[in-house]
């Protein structure tokens, strides 16, 4: 059907099903029968068959990113005349579908595929193609009067387009979920170091007693941790907002239009309300994914921060009884199917789960981008699957530790009381009045006899009573609040 015959009217049939419940569909190679209750055709069946290896599914959020990719491509297309009207209207009317998620269903393939992604990227193409072919009237299996290579992948190539799909996906999970939730997060914990900037504690070094602080500052460590995440995951998403669409199979443009890469950037920054860009090098774009690196990496910090601060949390609030018992952490559900009574502090843990999970993610995703060969990078599937699990992850356990855990966190002020009470470290402040020697004599003496540090200090002839309440004061120890000495 040629441009200049009339318009065809929009319709939406029903997906025909046939007495056995398949259909043949057909690409360079022959035909291939498929369920004909799904748009999808030849190539993503082939793949379906070759590849159905374990049950790690590419994610959804690959073919909604894809759906912003065909529409782009369709509005520049038709714009510039390279593709009729109607055609348009059908390709974009089907990719709005795959961006809202009601195609999930047709997008069966596995993350373990052809390493650039062109299984995808067909298994798109033949799935907008039939579906705009259907609300034209057509029959689904024709490639008519929309072809998928032909009209819905015009002036596109797997290579460019994958990756400009997995920059977008990338880039919506970072803004829409991740780093709201880590700001969240970092504003709750802000608000505990606000609440307990007077609560004076007894730090710990190499996991032995130390000198005094307050559990706000220790609490504005953690929160100061979380912002410098949040920079580093801002920083690396900037390289996320440049678009290898345009560079088609190596990076040179062949058989995409003039232009074409300029103008399809800046369609997707108008339909996604993300300032996307063209990549100014299309080499580096295509034959390396060291953006998507980056990105990782920085996810990679965030767990690791969070993994101290759950650690830290679960550590302090052991007990009740025979543990640090600082913190009182909420108490969500019972704890052990034999010991009644036990609650365990769960939400840390999963944390730490989630941290270590984005660790080995980060390993094969740094490997993976190390793996670029001349003018393609074929490790593309892996590295998207393991950067959006890694960014769900963390955003879902961010969320549910902030909820259930860090908001609700109270302070045991006796036993913080009584550490300090009790802390030999508190020798520290003696220091500069009788010398470092006589100090750590002091501490010595008071373990091995089962003293108080004051009793000790007295019984040096070191220090006087008047002398050692005046500098052994432990709030005076602390330094300025929050913001630290």
């Amino acid at each position: 059907m040629s441009g200049d015959q009339q318009t065809p009217r929009m319709t939406n049939l029903p997906v025909g099903i046939d007495a056995d419940g398949q259909r043949q569909e057909f690409d360079s190679m022959g035909t291939v029968d498929v369920p004909a209750d799904r748009y999808w055709g030849a190539q993503t069946q082939r793949s379906l068959l070759h590849f159905s290896i374990g049950d790690d599914r590419m994610p959804k959020e690959v073919y909604h990113a894809y759906g912003y990719v065909k529409k782009a491509a369709a509005l520049v297309n038709a714009a510039a005349g390279r593709l009729p009207a109607w055609k348009e209207q059908a390709i974009v009317r089907a990719a709005e579908e795959a961006i809202a998620g009601r195609l999930d269903d047709h997008f069966p393939l596995y993350v373990w595929q052809t390493g650039s992604g062109t299984q995808s990227n067909m298994n798109v193409n033949e799935v907008l193609s039939n579906r705009a072919s259907q609300l034209l009237g057509g029959t689904l299996g024709t490639q008519e009067p929309v072809a998928p290579n032909d009209d819905v992948n015009m002036g596109q190539s797997s290579n460019d387009s994958f990756p400009t799909a997995m920059h977008i996906a990338s880039v919506k999970e970072i803004d829409e979920h991740l780093l709201p939730q880590a700001r969240e997060l970092a504003a709750a914990i802000e608000a505990k170091a606000t609440e307990w900037t007077q609560i004076v504690k007894i730090g710990r070094t190499h996991l032995e007693d130390a000198v005094p602080l307050t559990v706000g500052q220790e609490w504005s460590g953690y929160a100061a941790q979380l912002r410098a995440c949040i920079d580093d995951i801002e920083h690396s998403r900037s390289g996320l907002l440049e678009l290898a669409l345009g560079g088609t199979a190596v990076g040179t443009g062949l058989n995409a239009p003039s232009g074409f890469s300029r103008d399809v950037a800046g369609k997707i920054a108008e339909l996604t309300g993300t300032s996307f860009v063209t990549a100014g090098n299309k080499f580096m774009a295509q034959g390396s994914l060291d953006p998507m690196v980056r990105a990782h990496a920085a996810l990679r910090g965030l767990a690791v921060a969070l993994m101290k601060i759950a650690n830290d949390m679960r550590w302090l609030a052991s007990g009740p009884r025979t543990g640090f018992a600082e913190l009182r952490l909420p108490q969500n559900e019972p704890g052990s199917s034999i010991m009644p009574g036990k609650v365990n502090p769960t939400q840390c843990e999963a944390v730490v789960m989630i941290a270590i999970q984005v660790l080995g993610n980060d390993t094969a995703v740094a490997f993976s981008g190390s793996q670029g060969n001349f003018e393609l990078n074929a490790m593309r599937p892996v590295i998207i699957n393991n950067f959006l699990h890694s960014a769900r992850i963390l955003a879902d356990g961010m969320e549910k530790f902030r909820t259930y855990s860090v908001s609700d966190t109270e302070l045991n002020r006796e036993k913080i009381q009584q550490y300090v009470d009790e802390s030999l470290m508190l020798v520290t402040a003696l220091s500069p009045v009788i010398g470092y020697q006589n100090a750590a004599h002091i501490a010595e003496s008071a373990l091995a006899d089962g003293q108080t540090l004051k009793e000790a200090a007295l019984a040096s002839g070191h220090v006087d009573e008047q002398t050692f309440d005046s500098v052994v004061d432990p709030l005076s120890m602390v330094g300025h609040g929050v913001s630290g000495a």
